[in-house]
This record gives C-alpha cells, structure tokens and sequence, in this order.
C-alpha cells in the first residue's frame, strides 16, 4: 500500500505517492495560504484517482513544509480525506544527519531532507545539493553532517522582482533555446540571456568555491525546476534528480516502517500483548 508524501514549498504544494520500491506518481498544486481541509483535501483525492489510487489504499502520510500556517490545514485534510495522520519531517520524524547548523531549527525541513537524500545517494564522501526553488540552495553533506550551504536568488523570484519594478519589461519565458550564448536584440531576449547564462555561472562559479573549500573527492547533484534546464549549459551538474526530495521522504518514510516492525517484533517475541 502506498504513502502519500508532501512537499510544502512557497510556490507549489508537490505531492508523491511512494511504494517501497520507489515512487510511482507525482502532482502538484499551486500553495494557496487561504486553502481550506476541504479544497486541499478535495484536490488531492480528485488527483490520486486519476493517478489510479483510492484514498483508502494510502497507508502513511509524511510531509516537509517551509509555510508552518499550512500545515494544520494539511494535517486535516489528510485525515479527512486518506483516512491516516500526517507526520512532519523533523518534528515527528527525524533526519539522520548531525545538523551542524548553529541554530538547528532555523534549517528548513527541505533542505535537511534533500540533504539526506543527496547524501543517500552517492558514495563520495562530501555532497553539494543544489536546489533551484523559489531561492537556489547549495547545500553542503560531509560524511554524515549537514554543514550548512548557501542560499541565492532563485531565478522565477528574481524574474518576478525585476518585472515587479520596472514598468515596461515583457513577459519572458526562461530558456536556454539552443545551450549558445547570443546577444540580445530584444528586451525579452536580453532578460533571457542574462538569466539563464547569469544563473548558469552562478551555479558553476559558486559550486567551484564550495568544492575547494570542502577539499576530497564531492560529487554535486541538482534538483529543482529549472535544473534540468541549465545542466546543458552548466558543466558541473551532471546528475539531476528532479524528485530527490520525494525521494528523501520516502526514505524517511520507510525507515519509520522498517524500525517500527523492529519494535513490533520485539514485543511479540518478549510476549508483550
């Protein structure tokens, strides 16, 4: 039976829903902070029947949220609607990794679990993440420690900030047509240009920064919207993994399950009823 996992993020709500073996579906809706249990929890059961799952077969629900004010109305809506009770990463499950961060509580629940997931997933002994959502995070794993990372501009943000102070811009539509720089001969191809390949030496030069101060062998994965954009002009991300974050809560997720059936069994063995 399937888990639904949740990622709350400022622009979008990204849904999973995960078997043991990996994820099978995905959706998203937009994040709307006057949601009610109702219109979430309606939205949701309406796309898992599409994906072909009933609300009853969901077993587990496990959420990351950077927007607190909607996590009770998340809570409700899937208790409502899936009939189970959703758990927050880190407060009612927790990331295995030494936070190093000097206030912990201040990390958002999404970058720990990406974290966890990028440092799940490859065998170099330092990580960088780097997440393109409404902010970029490089984010920084050595060994089993979350160090903490970098948070830029995210590209959307700053497109929608430009446009939100200067009067005449067009609307602009980000792409790296065919990976070669040009010059502009519009404004709407100026702004595209100097975003994409902006963003894209962003990346490069910072992710170069972080690799020397880490020192040793570090591998560096990107996720995010707009990742799978820039790889092809971006020479140092060469693996992109658009749903490292379901990805890390499914982890969790089945780490919850397996130590729970560990105490289980141990209470069935001590003859514990």
């Amino acid at each position: 039976m399937p888990a639904i996992l949740i990622d709350v993020g400022n622009t979008n709500i990204k849904f999973g829903l995960a078997e043991r073996t990996g994820l099978t579906a995905s959706f998203a809706l937009p994040t709307d902070r006057s949601a009610t249990p109702d219109s979430l929890g309606l939205a949701m059961a309406t796309a898992l029947s599409f994906h072909g799952c009933r609300p009853a077969d969901v077993e587990a629900g496990l959420a990351s949220s950077v927007v607190p004010p909607l996590n009770p109305v998340l809570e409700r809506a899937v208790s409502r609607y899936l009939g189970v009770r959703l758990k927050f990463v880190p407060a009612d499950v927790p990331v295995p990794l030494k936070n190093l961060y000097g206030r912990p509580h201040e990390v958002g629940a999404d970058r720990l679990v990406t974290a966890f997931a990028g440092r799940r997933a490859v065998s170099a002994r330092s990580v960088i993440v780097v997440d393109f959502g409404t902010a970029t995070n490089f984010d920084c794993v050595t060994d089993d420690a979350f160090l903490g990372g970098l948070i830029c501009p995210g590209m959307m943000t700053s497109l929608s900030g430009l446009v939100q102070k200067t009067a005449k811009l067009p609307h602009v539509a980000l792409d790296p047509g065919d990976g070669a720089l040009s010059i502009g001969r519009s404004t709407a191809e100026c702004i595209n240009q100097g975003f994409v390949f902006g963003f894209a030496d962003m990346v490069q030069g910072v992710t170069a920064r972080l690799k020397a101060h880490l020192g040793g062998e570090v591998q560096v994965l990107a996720t995010g919207g707009f990742a799978e954009k820039l790889a092809p002009i971006c020479p140092v991300i060469r693996d992109v993994r658009p749903e490292l974050l379901l990805d890390g809560l499914r982890q969790l997720w089945l780490g919850q399950t397996r130590a729970g059936a560990g105490r289980k069994n141990r209470l069935s063995s001590s003859g514990v009823r």
